[in-house]
């Protein structure tokens, strides 16, 4: 049965043994089971906008690169009308024209097409980027009604682009792109996410289901023992959101401290976050913070850290525009455009902000237990001075030195903790309803999709997911 055709009117939805009745309680076998999985590969996938490629890979006219995920192979090229997206097999005998190998290995096939076309290996049957035929080769040897013009043309899949990204949709009637998520899409936007450009980009397989790999972005509950170094350069922003026994959240600076503390503290912690994920704090943003590190403040804590990150967001805003960056003015995109550290844009696709850079991860499962996991570093670089693309990832095993710190700690936890899954008697994982409810409404959002819930519905519920990072469960209304 293909979801993207599903009616609920003719057919029963299929049954989830593993539906979650409690909001708390996540069954673990949802992180393992195959019949799951399967349901996940099924209604899931064909059904939801995924992230396919980066613009800056298909640069010029005819560059085209191939997404693959759950045994699906798309064409996304770049057209003289635009950014295009074609299903990648050949008309004649289903050969893929294009790559062909999946995402097991981390590679993603690229190329350009504006003088050859696309050319299936088998037969020499040829496409153009538009996706019409262009040659059947031995044409006489076909009865002409198999060779009808429409029938041979390269099926279309829905796409759509945003932040420096083409978004692919297998089912033609599911609400757009920005329908399903809503304004958090705005709020990046409006953080110059368009112009954003690789630095550098990794891939590693885990050993891990896909939403275990996610999961483990989706609170910074972990952050005191997973990245002890976050902690114990600002012990105080940690402390008093995840270790305050009343339950508040406390002040985000030291009232104890003075006003140099605090400075040195935040410091200390973008050093530590530059050099641990590049792009999350850029290099040349800690350098401008520096220049403030012995700046005269107001003498109450809160007041003087709120005016010392306004000096360095206005710092950061000049002297990067001086540099020729397109960046946008930070005082202002922070009070008008607020995000939290972590944005998800359901199922598969987040960014983490701090200043102007970037960085993003992008996570495909490649079965139950499997799945592969990219990072990109992005940051703005002035015009005429972009570097060349990054048109392929740099693939290290999940455990090499050569990862950056803070996901070369994540990933000392994810495997095990696929591990820990299969433990007897761990029938379910529980949630704090506060912190950790990003987990549990995503899990929800899933079985909605499996449900075959009505397209307005889950995308509803999918938008209620933007700013939920570190956020409570939610009624998402899906029932």
């Amino acid at each position: 049965m293909d979801p993207a055709n599903f009616d609920a009117a003719e057919q029963l939805p299929p049954v989830n043994p593993l539906r979650i009745e409690n909001p708390a309680l996540i069954p673990a076998a949802r992180y393992y089971d195959e019949a799951f999985y399967r349901l996940e590969c099924e209604r899931l996938w064909p059904n939801v906008w995924q992230m396919a490629c980066r613009l800056e890979q298909i640069p010029n006219v005819g560059d085209w690169i191939e997404y693959s995920n759950v045994g699906k192979s798309v064409i996304i090229v770049r057209t003289k009308d635009g950014i295009k997206a074609h299903q990648n097999h050949c008309r004649h005998r289903g050969v893929p024209l294009a790559g062909g190998q999946g995402n097991a290995e981390g590679k993603s096939a690229h190329g350009n097409c504006a003088k050859s076309g696309f050319i299936c290996p088998f037969h020499g049957w040829r496409w153009n980027m538009e996706g019409e035929c262009t040659f059947v080769y031995g044409r006489h040897l076909f009865d002409e009604e198999l060779l009808d013009k429409d029938e041979l043309a390269l099926r279309p899949v829905r796409v759509e682009t945003w932040g420096g990204c083409a978004f692919i949709n297998h089912n033609p009637d599911a609400p757009s792109l920005r329908e399903s998520l809503g304004p958090v899409l705005d709020r990046l936007e409006a953080r110059g996410m368009s112009k954003l450009r690789s630095e550098w980009w990794f891939a590693t397989v885990l050993p891990a289901n896909w939403k275990v790999a996610m999961e483990a972005f989706m609170e910074g509950y972990h952050v005191m023992k997973t990245h002890p170094q976050l902690q114990h350069a600002q012990p105080s922003l940690y402390n008093s959101r995840y270790g305050n026994e009343t339950g508040g959240l406390g002040p985000t600076v030291n009232p104890n401290a003075s006003a140099r503390q605090n400075v040195c503290e935040a410091l200390d912690s973008m050093e530590l976050l530059s050099a641990g994920m590049a792009g999350l704090v850029h290099g040349k943003e800690v350098e401008i913070a520096r220049q403030f590190e012995h700046a005269e403040l107001p003498e109450d804590p809160q007041v003087a850290m709120m005016t010392w990150y306004g000096m360095v967001c206005e710092a950061i805003t000049k002297q990067l525009r001086e540099r020729g960056e397109d960046v946008p003015d930070l005082v202002q995109v922070m009070q008008e455009h607020p995000v939290e550290a972590v944005e998800y844009l359901f199922p598969h696709y987040f960014l983490l902000t701090y200043f102007t850079s970037m960085s993003s991860y992008r996570i495909r499962p490649l079965g139950p237990e499997s799945c592969l996991f990219e990072i990109w570093s992005l940051t703005h670089f002035p015009e005429g001075q972009e570097p060349e693309p990054v048109r392929e990832s740099t693939v290290l095993p999940f455990d090499s030195q050569d990862f950056p710190m803070i996901p070369r700690q994540d990933y000392s936890n994810i495997p095990i903790q696929q591990k820990g899954l299969h433990s007897e008697g761990l029938d379910v994982l529980r949630l704090s309803k506060e912190r950790e409810g990003l987990i549990s409404n995503y899990q929800r959002l899933i079985d909605g999709y499996i449900a075959g819930a009505e397209g307005e519905r889950l995308a509803a519920a999918n938008r209620k997911l933007g700013g939920n990072f570190d956020g409570p469960i939610l009624d998402l209304e899906l029932e």
